[in-house]
């Protein structure tokens, strides 16, 4: 059994907030339509003033998070040309994964693929109650295909005990808490032969903190109509989905007046969540990294890894792919956003599509074999 355990600080946090900019191209040098404020000047403004800034800065990123534009195509709302533009231009940069699914067979020729996938938007749709958040029968079965042929891992925000419960598969990794929480099949499989199961814990100190802190959430998020606080163990998701938009200026307000009291905690966000996380140097994109070490390809050019997932915590994944300069990064959005990864998917139908075409090449390749 191996079990890790890591503390190191880090201050800094993890924010970047999106400002919409009329008449300018999202690709055009130097400027766009969103244009991303780097988080070091964005952690400045917000330490100007605690009290105020803070709150609205963060509002602003939840607004931000929040795009009402639509893929141009869709007939319930008719793009602007120069919308169409950007998104055949973002498309160009990251193509189909299902248009270009030869060309990643064709790299992974004589390598291990190594699987990541995200759960929420990934596997399962986006639903405004997260407690039920279910993948379906189909995309169970294609997640069961993938894994009979790859080392295969789940890597979320959630617990790592609910995501288990979600999916329901054995003989899978399951990273949870944004890769805080691993635990991999504790019985011999074919990609873990050595019978070694493997446990890694990065924030154990924090337990208590982040207990407390979710408490604390839960009693202040009482009277605001939506508002979701589920405690992931290593870290606290407070889901504003539901929630009036009048009211964000609230949760905001909540979540960083108690934050204010632990500086060993910060706050980052996802897809309409604000999350209260340790102060260590760890993501996405460390668990990756662990979990490819764990499997015995630390150095090895024979693996391609594949990351899959939605959210903008899963860009630390992708970032270290494409600085690997190994494997593939496929994000799943129906919009433009500016992202580290090569190749993108629509929705978790299209995601479903992809892993049963995977499987399907490989049994193929072992017939031809």
């Amino acid at each position: 059994m191996t079990n890790h355990n890591a503390l190191i600080s880090d201050a800094k946090g993890s924010i970047g907030v999106a400002v919409r900019v009329p008449n300018q191209s999202l690709f055009s040098p130097g400027g766009g339509r969103y244009i991303s404020i780097p988080r070091k000047k964005l952690v400045q403004k917000l330490e100007t003033d605690p009290s105020q800034t803070r709150t609205h800065s963060w509002i602003e990123a939840m607004r931000a998070s929040s795009p009402t534009r639509t893929r141009p195509g869709n007939i319930s709302s008719l793009p602007e040309s120069d919308e169409e533009d950007e998104y055949s231009s973002w498309m160009a940069q990251h193509p189909s994964a299902l248009t270009m699914f030869e060309e990643i067979a064709e790299a992974s020729k004589g390598k291990q693929i190594v699987m990541f996938l995200d759960y929420d938007g990934t596997l399962s749709p986006i639903v405004e109650n997260p407690d039920r958040a279910y993948m379906s029968d189909e995309m169970r079965e294609a997640v069961k295909g993938v894994a009979r042929y790859f080392p295969t891992a789940i890597v979320t925000g959630r617990c790592r005990d609910k995501v288990r419960r979600f999916v329901k598969l054995p003989g899978l990794y399951y990273a949870g808490s944004h890769g805080m929480d691993i635990k991999g099949p504790s019985k011999k499989t074919k990609h873990n032969k050595n019978n070694k199961g493997v446990l890694f814990q990065a924030a154990n100190e924090f337990l208590p903190m982040i207990d407390q802190v979710s408490k604390c959430l839960l009693e202040k998020m009482r009277d605001i109509e939506g508002a979701n606080v589920e405690n992931n163990k290593f870290c606290v998701s407070v889901h504003y989905r539901c929630v009036d938009q009048k009211d964000w200026g609230l949760v905001a307000e909540h979540v960083t007046s108690i934050l204010s009291e632990y500086p060993k905690l910060r706050l980052t966000q996802g897809r309409k969540v604000l999350e209260i996380r340790p102060t260590i140097k760890w993501d996405k994109g460390k668990a990756l990294e662990f979990l490819l070490e764990s499997l015995g390809f630390a150095n090895s050019n024979d693996v391609l890894p594949i990351y899959i997932g939605d959210d903008r915590t899963d860009e630390d994944a992708f970032k270290v792919l494409k600085k690997k300069g190994q494997g593939f990064g496929i994000l799943v959005s129906k919009v433009p956003k500016e992202t580290s990864a090569t190749y993108s998917l629509q929705e978790p139908s299209e995601v479903g599509e992809f892993l049963q075409r995977l499987v399907e090449w490989k049994q193929m390749s072992l017939r031809g074999r």
